[in-house]
C-alpha cells in the first residue's frame, strides 16, 4: 500500500505554466478517488520562482488544493530552487513519519532524471513506483497515465550535473548538534601520525538515531551514501586528511587484514599501511575501533573489533601484519582502543560469555546469569599483551588519568556516541582513523 505520493511539477514546459492549476487539480482528484480508505501523504514539488511570478504560481496552487478535504491534512507543497533541495526536504518529511513506500507521478521526460536523484538521495529502505503524468497540451486536460515508460540511461554528463547539484546542496546545509568533535590519544605522537576518534556531532544526518555525523551507509538504514560522504568531507576538513585517500575496513566480524598496496580481500576487519598521506579507518557503534601506530618503522593500522573479532584475535592479527609486512617490532607498536560498549552495558548469551571467561574470568561479570556482561576491551588488552605488546603501549579505559580517557562507553553516552545496542537497527556509526603525515 502506497504511503506517500510525490507529484513532480518542477520543470513543466513554459507553455504549460498557466495550466498548472488544472494539472494539479485533476491529479489530486484521481488520487482522492483511489484513496478513499487510506489517504497517503501527498507532496507537490515545484520550482521556487522570484517575485510576482512566484506569487502567481502559488495562488494557482492554492486554488487547486481547495476542496480536497480527505487530503488536506496530508498534503504539502514544497517549493525549492532545485530538485535536490526539494527531494531532500521531502525525504525529511518521510523520515519524520517513518514512511517508505512512495509513488512518484511525473512528466515522462522527467522520469530518468528523477531516478538518478532518488538513487543518490535514498537507500534500499525506500520503495518507489512511477506513474506518468501525461501533459498533452495547453488546452487539453492533463491526466495521469498508467503507461509505463521504459527509460533510457541518462548521458554521463547529465548524471554528473545531478551529482554536483546534490553535493552543492548538501555542502550548504548547517551542521547539527554542535561543532564537529575529534577525540585524540596522547599515546600516539602527533608529529608523525594524524589520528582521532569521531563523535556524533557536527554532521548533517538528521534522523535521531543517526544524527548528526554518521559515517556509514547501508541498504538497511535511511542515511544515503551522499550524506555520509558529506559528513566525511567535513571530518576531513576538520582533521586535515584527504577524503579521496581514505580507506575503511570492509567489516566481516572476523580477523582478515588488508595490506595497502596488495590485493584487497573481499572483506576484512583490519588494515595496515606504511604509505604517507593514506588515511585508514575502522567503524564502531559499540564494536571497538582500534588504532595501531609504530613511530619507529612509521607504519600504522586500524581494526574493527566486535565480540566475534575479539575472540578471533583481529587486533593481534593487525599487529602481526605490521610485523611481517613492515618489519615492526611488537614492543614499538602503540595501540589505542576507541569509544565502544563497556561491561556496564554489554551482555551476551552464557555460551558466548564462556569464550571470554576462558580468556580471563575478569572479562565477564555475573558469569552465572543467563546473559553475563562482557568486557571486550579487557579481552582485547589481554590478547595483545599475550602477543608481546607492552602494557604501557596500550591505551584503554584502564588509564590512570581519566582526563586522558577516550575509551568511553558508547551505550552510556547518547549525546556523544552512536550505539547499536542502545538505538536498534537504524543506528549511526563513528570511526577511528589514522594516517602517517607527509
Amino acid at each position: 500500500m502506497v504511503e506517500a505520493i510525490l507529484i513532480d511539477l518542477f520543470s513543466l514546459p513554459a507553455n504549460l505554466q498557466n495550466n498548472i492549476q488544472g494539472l494539479l487539480h485533476n491529479t489530486l482528484e484521481a488520487i482522492e478517488k483511489c484513496s478513499s480508505i487510506h489517504a497517503p501523504c501527498v507532496y507537490v514539488i515545484c520550482c521556487q520562482r522570484q517575485g510576482s511570478e512566484r506569487k502567481g504560481e502559488q495562488e494557482f496552487l492554492l486554488l487547486a488544493l481547495r476542496g480536497f478535504q480527505s487530503l488536506k491534512r496530508r498534503l504539502e507543497v514544497v517549493c525549492a530552487q532545485n530538485t535536490a533541495a526539494a527531494l531532500y526536504t521531502i525525504k525529511q518529511r518521510l523520515d519524520e513519519k517513518d514512511l517508505s513506500i512512495i509513488k512518484v507521478i511525473l512528466p515522462t521526460l522527467r522520469k530518468d532524471l528523477m531516478k538518478v536523484y532518488i538513487d543518490h538521495l535514498f537507500t534500499a529502505v525506500y520503495q518507489f513506483e512511477f506513474e506518468d503524468l501525461e501533459v498533452v497540451s495547453d488546452h487539453e486536460n492533463p491526466q495521469i497515465s498508467e503507461h509505463k515508460h521504459e527509460g533510457q540511461m541518462l548521458p554521463s554528463q547529465d548524471v554528473a550535473l545531478i551529482q554536483s547539484e546534490i553535493q552543492m546542496y548538501l555542502e550548504s546545509l548547517p551542521s547539527l548538534k554542535g561543532e564537529l568533535t575529534i577525540l585524540r590519544s596522547s599515546l600516539i605522537p602527533d608529529d608523525i601520525f594524524l589520528h582521532g576518534f569521531t563523535t556524533r556531532t557536527g554532521g548533517i544526518s538528521y534522523i535521531p538515531t543517526l544524527s548528526s555525523c554518521n559515517l556509514f551507509s547501508s541498504s538497511k538504514r535511511r542515511d544515503p551514501q551522499v550524506v555520509v560522504k558529506e559528513n566525511l568531507r567535513r571530518l576531513a576538513n576538520a582533521a586535515g586528511f584527504n577524503p579521496e585517500a581514505f580507506h575503511r575496513v570492509k567489516v566481516d566480524h572476523a580477523n582478515a587484514v588488508c595490506i595497502m598496496g596488495k590485493t584487497e580481500p573481499d572483506n576484512y576487519d583490519g588494515i595496515v599501511t606504511n604509505q604517507k598521506g593514506v588515511t585508514l579507518a575502522a567503524p564502531g557503534a559499540d564494536c571497538i575501533p582500534v588504532l595501531f601506530a609504530d613511530p619507529v618503522r612509521r607504519a600504522c593500522g586500524a581494526a574493527h573489533s566486535g565480540w566475534k573479532g575479539t575472540l578471533l584475535g583481529v587486533s593481534m592479527a593487525t599487529v602481526n601484519a605490521m610485523v611481517s609486512e613492515y618489519g615492526c617490532n611488537v614492543k614499538d607498536i602503540l595501540v589505542v582502543l576507541g569509544p565502544s560498549v563497556g561491561p556496564c552495558c554489554y551482555n551476551l548469551p552464557h555460551e558466548t560469555a564462556k569464550e571470554f571467561h576462558r580468556i580471563d574470568p575478569k572479562c565477564v561479570r555475573l558469569f552465572d546469569s543467563a546473559n553475563p556482561y562482557i568486557d571486550i576491551r579487557r579481552a582485547t588488552r589481554i590478547l595483545l599483551e599475550r602477543g608481546g605488546l607492552l602494557p604501557e603501549n596500550i591505551q584503554d579505559d584502564s588509564i590512570t588519568d581519566q582526563n586522558q580517557n577516550i575509551t568511553f562507553c558508547t551505550a552510556c553516552h547518547p549525546d556523544k556516541f552512536y550505539s547499536h545496542f542502545r538505538d536498534g537497527t537504524n543506528f549511526g556509526t563513528q570511526i577511528g582513523f589514522i594516517s602517517i603525515k607527509d
